[in-house]
């Protein structure tokens, strides 16, 4: 079976296409088949966090582009910035995975959480959307897990 052993944000393009949740995501070393069919073993030397839009790198020079799944998750907005930092302690005290943004932060979707932050005054929104929360702070790379960045 081809290897990918590496991880790039450039490269040719893609052979086939891997599309895959948050949770899987994040590996080191699994056989993976792309969305074409093209089978593949990925063996990187160290687990990282793949993102949207990364290229796997084959032994043989070509590339698998990594999409991200639509998952279950939930929009929360907040009357205003300070309501959107007090709403961000909250989710971050409960440690939860989250994607934060200007104007929202964005969960999975759980009914719990959701009551929970509905009674703390936010609004919540159920969607269907990629996931790609914080790499969190004892993450040495914040999250992109193989040294490069995304702007």
């Amino acid at each position: 079976m081809i290897r990918a052993t590496s991880v790039a944000d450039t490269g040719p393009d893609p052979a086939d296409t891997v599309t895959l949740t948050y949770d899987d995501r994040h590996r080191r070393r699994v056989a993976m088949t792309g969305d074409n069919g093209l089978a593949f073993l990925l063996d990187l030397p160290e687990a990282v966090a793949l993102r949207h839009g990364d290229l796997i790198e084959l032994d043989d020079g070509r590339t698998i582009e990594v999409r991200a799944a639509p998952e279950d998750l939930m929009e929360v907005r907040a009357h205003d910035r300070e309501h959107l930092l007090r709403t961000a302690w909250h989710v971050g005290n409960r440690h939860l995975a989250c994607e934060v943004h200007a104007d929202r932060l964005v969960l999975r979707w759980d009914r719990v959480v959701a009551a929970m932050l509905e009674g703390q005054g936010c609004t919540v929104t159920r969607v269907e959307a990629p996931f790609q929360p914080e790499g969190g702070a004892y993450t040495h790379d914040h999250g992109q897990g193989h040294g490069h960045s995304h702007d």
